[in-house]
């Protein structure tokens, strides 16, 4: 079975573009992406595209060929993936699994979506059902596991203050983030807020944006000297157990155990993380499903500095989703990117030195207090 290699990637920076497309954003991406590769478009063997959203609010759900058509790719299977918040992991992780089985050589990646739509009326008005999901009951779900931590562990305001504060110092070197000006835990505490004890600064801003990858096999690595490899590409669903309590999150560590079984590796061999911190006290109990801490020391965790850039396991160094932002289809995507862009120690200036191990998790969707879905792809040289 080959082994699955990055030969190019790029990031179109998430913000708000209210004259473009989602099949124009992507289209951007995934020129990028084979530029950065130096593959051309026929050498495309197998697409997949990533959103989440496009049908519900445009009416339009399969735009993965549009998009790759703008780019000259034709004439081959592309699939179109809609998986919550892990659209773009699910792609990333089906086109690894075509190039494992032979059916291609090359695989392209793309997660685009668009948001920041205010003519539609719907973020935060609560008259739809997306409106709802995004605005109100995933903020609630999210407030009670941040109030069970602090109820179980101890965990105080200013630890979950310290992610967001965190994650937007680490924005600050990031160039494709949305938000970059630093906060203070007194700021991050001060803002409006959305359900306790969340305040809108511990919250992750939508945005509209996109991300491509081009994934080759060994062969093709070889030839184009791609150094970068997927060690282990692991999706699954959450346990839905009733047992086990809103603080722990089992499906991470369900899936981090299967990831670092798959790439011989463990959470001790970890140099960058990106994680799906949608909320602040999402980031705390993915360190602790991750294994970098033991159950409950996640605000210790990140209060001692440990997941800063210069820590010992450096988490989000792009600025995370609460900061970079969240065009939901694009970020699982981006997330793959940025790990293999510290790999490759193109970085700039949040690049972790020597960084030869990276892990990229995402969670999507919520049922019983678990995840629907979670994915946990890790890259080495």
């Amino acid at each position: 079975m080959t082994i699955v290699h990055i030969a190019g990637s790029a990031v179109l920076p998430f913000g708000r573009y209210p004259a473009r497309d989602v099949v124009s954003l992507g289209a951007e991406a995934a020129r990028a992406a084979l530029a950065d590769s130096g593959l051309r478009p026929a050498d495309v063997g197998f697409g997949v595209f990533a959103n989440a959203l496009a049908g519900r609010l445009f009416g339009a759900s399969t735009l993965g060929q549009n998009v790759l058509a703008e780019v000259g790719v034709a004439g081959i299977p592309v699939l179109n993936v809609e998986n919550a918040c892990t659209s773009g992991s699910t792609a990333v992780h089906l086109a690894c699994t075509a190039i494992r089985a032979g059916e291609a050589e090359v695989a392209l990646v793309v997660g685009a979506e668009k948001m920041c739509v205010p003519q539609l009326g719907l973020i935060n008005s609560g008259e739809t059902e997306v409106d709802t999901l995004l605005g109100l009951v995933t903020p609630a779900s999210f407030a009670l596991r941040a109030q069970r931590h602090m109820h179980e562990f101890g965990t105080r305001p200013e630890q979950l203050a310290a992610v967001a504060v965190k994650n937007r110092a680490h924005a600050g070197r990031n160039p494709a983030a949305m938000f970059r000006q630093p906060v203070t835990l007194e700021e991050v505490l001060a803002a409006p807020m959305i359900a306790t004890p969340l305040t809108r600064l511990q919250c992750c801003p939508i945005a509209d944006g996109a991300a491509a990858l081009v994934l080759v096999s060994e062969r093709v690595a070889r030839r184009l000297g791609a150094t970068v490899r997927v060690a282990a590409s692991v999706l699954t669903t959450g346990t839905y157990e009733t047992a086990p309590e809103l603080a722990r999150w089992e499906t991470d560590r369900r899936a981090a155990g299967l990831a670092y079984e798959q790439a011989g590796l463990g959470p001790g061999d970890l140099h960058v993380v990106e994680c799906h911190d949608a909320f602040t006290i999402a980031e705390l109990l993915h360190y602790e499903g991750l294994g970098l801490c033991p159950p409950g020391e996640g605000g210790a965790y990140v209060e001692g500095g440990a997941a800063a850039l210069g820590g010992r396991t450096p988490v989000n160094p792009s600025g995370g989703l609460l900061s970079r932002g969240h065009p939901v289809g694009a970020t699982g995507v981006a997330q793959v990117v940025e790990i293999a862009q510290h790999l490759q120690g193109r970085a700039g200036e949040r690049q972790v030195p020597g960084a030869r191990v990276g892990l990229a998790h995402c969670m999507g969707g919520d049922k019983d207090g678990d995840t629907k879905s979670c994915t946990i792809i890790i890259l080495r040289t």
